[in-house]
């Protein structure tokens, strides 16, 4: 069973806050090593980059991630729950012939598969991640959609 790996209660921005939130939590955390910038309410929180699917260019995102039971980083497309997956799920799924992406940690860079979790290991990782983060079962009763799940399989150094 995985152990806790918690959170810490949080002021949630205001939806159409996000993106804008997120951009700075990234110049925060590319800026400095401190812990204070790569977690927040007592999550471990990475960068994600993606291409983006018209741009072409390279988008960053802060998000929290969580362990599953074999020491696999799971990312959570929620959005706080809103009506839209957000941007970086979407680049995913238009990905072309590269399936890797950019994963930064506090302490170090890497490449890794991105796999959108479905079926029985889906309803089971969730299971298991809303029993340690329950904001999530609330950010869900926000939506019709599904919230994706997201492993990242981490691959080579970045």
């Amino acid at each position: 069973m995985t152990t806790s790996q918690g959170h810490e209660d949080f002021d949630e921005p205001d939806y159409a806050e996000i993106p804008r939130t997120t951009r700075a939590q990234v110049r925060s955390m590319e800026a400095s090593p401190s812990a204070g910038d790569w977690n927040g309410a007592g999550m471990a929180h990475c960068i994600l980059a993606t291409v983006g699917r018209r741009s072409r260019r390279e988008h960053k995102v802060a998000l929290p991630y969580w362990f599953d039971p074999v020491g696999h980083r799971v990312v959570v497309a929620s959005f706080a729950g809103g009506p839209r997956h957000p941007g970086w799920f979407l680049n995913l799924s238009d990905r072309g012939a590269n399936p890797e992406v950019k994963v930064r940690t506090q302490h170090r860079a890497f490449w890794a598969v991105a796999c959108v979790l479905e079926g029985a290991e889906y309803e089971r990782i969730w299971e298991l991640l809303t029993t340690d983060r329950p904001f999530y079962t609330d950010y869900q009763s926000r939506t019709p959609r599904k919230l994706p799940l997201v492993r990242l399989i981490e691959r080579r150094p970045a």
